[in-house]
């Protein structure tokens, strides 16, 4: 996450196995990035298990805010 945020991309695709990693590593990313789509993915039918892939665009750097 730190190497993402120090290198700061236009655009990303997060994929994501994990819902409770990909909530954490959103709060980081949504100070910088614009989450633009989000759809989850039944890789395995019939369990809890799901994927996620996520679009985010670097934000306008106006919009960008830190946490006070």
């Amino acid at each position: 996450m730190d190497t993402i945020l120090t290198y700061v991309p236009e655009k990303m695709v997060y994929v994501s196995c994990n819902v409770s990693t990909l909530a954490r590593d959103l709060v980081k990313l949504v100070k910088v990035y614009d989450l633009q789509y989000i759809q989850s993915v039944d890789m395995f039918p019939h369990t809890a298990r799901t994927e996620a892939v996520v679009k985010l665009v670097k934000k306008i750097k106006n919009q960008i805010h830190e946490k006070s």
